[in-house]
């Protein structure tokens, strides 16, 4: 079985295609998805997706592309994440890539993000882009490694990968190691260990070939683990298993049912 570590089905993409979705979810062998929350303000669908279905988990944060999400607290994310399907926090982190200027505000919203982890002892989705030496800089600073998490669509060098392990991190690798131009990435998905990989869509972004330009969806998510398997010279089944493993030895308040 496979599981999807990261998607966001509360999206518009998926509004009344529940049923399809998680049809094509248990033809494809993808057993799970983790749903993930961008902004405080639309954490309630996502919540409300994962109460509804036992396959599907929560996070609960705010995504750094979200300038207008304001300032989040402490006690806020706790209190939200005390949920039984929430999992996890995030997801957070840092994105120099699309904003730009004083974004002081990012950082700080990344290590209130870090410690409500800690405080709940749940573990931390982490985006980064353009923006690795101060994502991993703040990581360390904050003790993120005392919850762990995940680097999430992990798209940076081993170098980067190497010190997320460090820092107790596991690596998830999206439909973007199937591009053409990603032989880089390939060779750290080779490098990165068995017990510390992950596999996702970030649905419904970045769907992996034979589906580049479609909407993603959870089901795809095999497709990323064929190409891991591929690149690592293994068996899809050690993937799907090594995998799904990792997910609920990370995401131990989900449960397997």
């Amino acid at each position: 079985m496979l599981v999807d570590s990261h998607c966001h089905l509360d999206f518009d993409d998926f509004r009344g295609r529940m049923p399809e979705i998680l049809d094509a979810m248990a033809q494809a062998g993808v057993t799970h998805a983790l749903c993930i929350s961008v902004t405080l303000s639309e954490f309630p669908r996502v919540r409300a997706l994962a109460a509804a279905h036992e396959n599907l988990f929560a996070s609960v944060g705010v995504h750094p592309d979200y300038p207008e999400a304001g300032a989040v607290s402490i006690d806020e994310l706790v209190a939200l994440a005390a949920h039984p399907k929430v999992v996890a926090i995030g997801e957070t982190g840092l994105d120099y890539y699309r904003l730009t200027g004083d974004l002081e505000w990012q950082r700080e919203r990344f290590r209130t993000h870090i410690r409500a982890a800690r405080a709940c002892g749940k573990p931390l989705v982490v985006h980064t882009r353009s923006a690795a030496a101060d994502t991993l800089r703040i990581m360390q600073e904050e003790g993120a490694g005392e919850v762990g998490g995940v680097m999430h669509c992990f798209t940076e060098t081993l170098e980067v990968a190497r010190a997320a392990l460090a820092l107790n991190f596991l690596i998830s690798f999206s439909g973007i190691v199937t591009f053409k131009n990603a032989q880089g990435l390939r060779e750290v998905a080779k490098a990165v260990p068995a017990d510390r990989l992950l596999v996702e869509t970030d649905a419904p972004y970045l769907a992996p070939v034979p589906h580049r330009g479609k909407v993603n969806e959870p089901a795809f998510v095999r497709h990323v683990a064929e190409e891991v398997a591929r690149v690592r010279g293994t068996a899809l089944d050690e993937v799907a298993r090594a995998t799904t493993q990792n997910f609920f030895r990370l995401f131990r308040h989900a449960q397997a049912k």
